[in-house]
Formats: structure tokens, C-alpha cells, sequence
């Protein structure tokens, strides 16, 4: 078992730490134990991820002496729902939870986000755990508590900011991810890099498609991580400089709003996002085409979309794709935000967006 390695998310009473590597959930076992006094762990889970992992979670948590308790919702962004919040407040209200006790959230984004928010809203808080199951999970949304459900309005339009006590980002439970759902999870990773970390972006780029396995991606997913608890710690309700973290989602989000059902991943509408960010940035004036060219060259190494037109799903519409950024919510007064860049490392806000021109870059992109 290589060595586990640890970073703080410092936020005070509300900081916890961050398990990266193989191993991070035995290594993580003594630490489990004072959050479940009453010897039983309510762990909320999918059908698909349970059939994955359950079992050995149970029985890695067993030798602590504690019993899983599990509540099994169906996989998928429908869960995500207020259907789906209320099916698991409502089964944590059954196990008559008690908020000296905390809940585990064992899966994607979705399983956490959801579990996250229960949590928040249950008893009026009780404590929550994340075991991303995903590598978009561990680097992402398991990490900063930004917990949620989508509504008829988008993604994540309901939600709280709820920390949680303890994130374990188990690298052997990412052995049976699919290499597509590892490769949209990196998108993330080089995020961090791209925001304000050149040195960092360098490292990775010279190591290509390596970075996806072993020890090279631990230290990846530790580094972005921190970068991430950086920001947190600075801005934890992204009034301001956590903003940063959108980089590359005001356009992906648009993307996955605009597209069939489960035809494009998170990480692979954020990855032409980035691209198209450092693009635009470019357009303005305010980076490098070479550095644009450079970032758009790594995702394609690493077999990720750098257009567009790159993405499984084509049949975009500059307008619409705009006007799904007009609804974003990072938005103030009527104006897109967007997340651009002066070059790699040096990512800004630009909170009044140009939307005529936007429109036209857009266009030109699609064409």
C-alpha cells in the first residue's frame, strides 16, 4: 500500500481533512470511529455503486466494529431531485438519525451532492462523510461543501453549503471506473492547474495520459485538491475568488443543458468549456493564442474534447447555448459572468460579459 497522503481543507471548526491514494479508507478507519457513537454507519449509496462496493466498504468499516446501514436510491442526475432529497431525508428521519451521528455518502457527484444536502437540511444539520467513488467526485464536488439538487430551473439551483467531516479519495475504488469516466474526471484536475498554478500545468502536461494511473495520479488529485482547499478557505460561500473554481462550467453547463440525456459526462463539458475559455480569452486580446493552443493540445492527449464539435453530441446553437449562459448563477445584474484568462495560471473574472460578442465567438466556434 503506497502511503496515504493528507491534506487540510482549513476552515476553522469546519475544517476536515482530505484521504488521498490506495488504501485512504483502511488507513481512514480508526478516524470513522468517533463519527458513529451509536456503533451503526447510515450510508447512502446507489443500486450501481452498491453492487461495486458495498460490500467491501462494509467490511472495511466492520473491522472497526461498525455496521453499515445502507439506503440505496436509484443511480443517475434523476436522484438528484426533490423527489430524490425527499426519499432520503425521509429514510435518514426512519433510522431516527441524530445529529451526534454522521452520514456516509459512498459515490459519484450526485450521491454526494444529494447525501450532502440531506444532511444539511435534516434535524437542521447532521454530519456528513464523502467516499467519491469517481475521479470527477474526489477532485470536485466531494470537496469545498457545495451540496444540491437540480430543479426545472437547471443544475444545482437548490442546494446549501454544508462541509463535510471527512473526504476519503480512495484510489482503489476507482479501479473499476471506466476509462471514459477517469479521463472526465481529469478535467477537473487540470482545471486547478489552468486557474493559478502554471508550474503545476507544466507537470502534467509532461506527463501526458500517465497521469491517469498509480502514484502520478494521486499526487494530481492531492495537488488539485489543495489548490482547491486554498480557495475554499478564502471565499467558502464564493462571494468572490471562489468564483475561479467555475472555470470552464459557464460554457460546459450550457453544453450539458443543450444535450441529449447522458450523452456528454460532466468532465468532458467542462474540458471544451476550458478550451473554449482560453479561446475566448484569446479572441479579447487577454491571453495567448499559444497558450490557447497549448491547453487545447493537453486535453487532446489526454482524449478529452478541446470543441465543441469534439463533444458526442454536434448539433449546438450559438444562441441557445448563450442564453443558457445567461441563466447561470454565478451571474450579477442581468450580465454573464464568465471565467477567462490572461494565460496559464492566471485566471480572472470578468463579471459583465460582451454578449453580442460572445454570440459571434460562439458562431465562429460552431461553424
Amino acid at each position: 500500500m503506497s502511503e496515504v497522503l493528507r491534506v487540510n481543507v482549513g476552515l476553522g471548526e469546519r475544517a476536515y481533512d482530505v484521504l488521498v491514494g490506495a488504501g485512504a479508507l483502511a488507513a481512514a478507519g480508526p478516524e470513522l470511529v468517533p463519527h458513529f457513537p451509536r456503533g451503526r454507519a447510515i450510508l447512502v449509496t446507489d443500486r450501481h455503486v452498491a453492487a461495486l462496493h458495498l460490500e467491501a466498504v462494509s467490511d472495511t468499516l466492520a473491522a472497526q466494529g461498525l455496521r453499515v446501514d445502507p439506503v440505496i436510491v436509484e443511480p443517475g442526475e434523476t436522484s438528484k431531485s426533490w423527489t430524490g432529497l425527499a426519499g432520503v431525508v425521509d429514510a435518514l428521519l426512519d433510522r431516527n438519525v441524530e445529529r451526534s451521528e454522521a452520514v456516509i455518502a459512498l459515490g459519484g457527484g450526485v450521491i454526494g451532492d444529494l447525501t450532502g444536502f440531506a444532511a444539511a437540511v435534516t434535524k437542521r444539520g447532521v454530519d456528513f462523510i464523502q467516499i467519491p467513488t469517481t475521479l470527477l467526485a474526489q477532485v470536485d464536488s466531494s470537496v469545498g461543501g457545495k451540496t444540491g439538487i437540480n430543479t426545472t430551473h437547471g443544475k444545482n439551483f437548490a442546494g446549501a453549503f454544508h462541509q463535510p467531516r471527512l473526504v476519503i479519495a480512495d484510489r482503489d475504488l476507482l479501479a473499476t471506473l471506466p476509462d471514459r469516466e477517469r479521463r472526465a474526471g481529469y478535467a477537473e484536475i487540470v482545471k486547478a492547474a489552468l486557474i493559478g498554478d502554471a508550474a503545476m500545468f507544466d507537470r502534467l502536461e509532461a506527463a501526458g495520459a500517465d497521469v491517469l494511473d498509480g502514484r502520478e495520479l494521486d499526487t494530481a488529485v492531492a495537488a488539485a485538491i489543495a489548490f482547491k482547499a486554498r480557495i475554499v478557505a478564502e471565499d467558502e460561500r464564493e462571494g468572490g475568488v471562489r468564483a475561479l473554481l467555475n472555470l470552464g462550467h459557464t460554457f460546459g453547463h450550457a453544453f450539458e443543458g443543450d444535450a441529449p440525456k447522458d450523452v456528454i459526462r460532466h468532465g468532458e463539458a467542462v474540458a471544451a468549456g476550458i478550451a473554449l475559455a482560453f479561446a475566448y480569452s484569446a479572441h479579447r486580446g487577454d491571453c495567448s493564442a499559444i497558450d490557447a493552443a497549448r491547453v487545447a493540445a493537453h486535453l487532446r492527449a489526454i482524449g478529452l474534447p478541446a470543441t465543441p464539435n469534439e463533444l458526442a453530441h454536434t448539433d449546438w446553437n450559438a444562441a441557445s447555448l448563450v442564453a443558457r449562459m445567461r441563466d447561470d448563477k454565478k451571474n450579477r445584474d442581468g450580465r454573464i459572468t464568465l471565467i477567462l484568462t490572461r494565460g496559464i495560471g492566471a485566471a480572472f473574472i470578468d463579471a459583465a460579459a460582451d454578449e453580442a460578442d460572445l454570440l459571434a465567438f460562439m458562431e465562429t466556434q460552431l461553424s
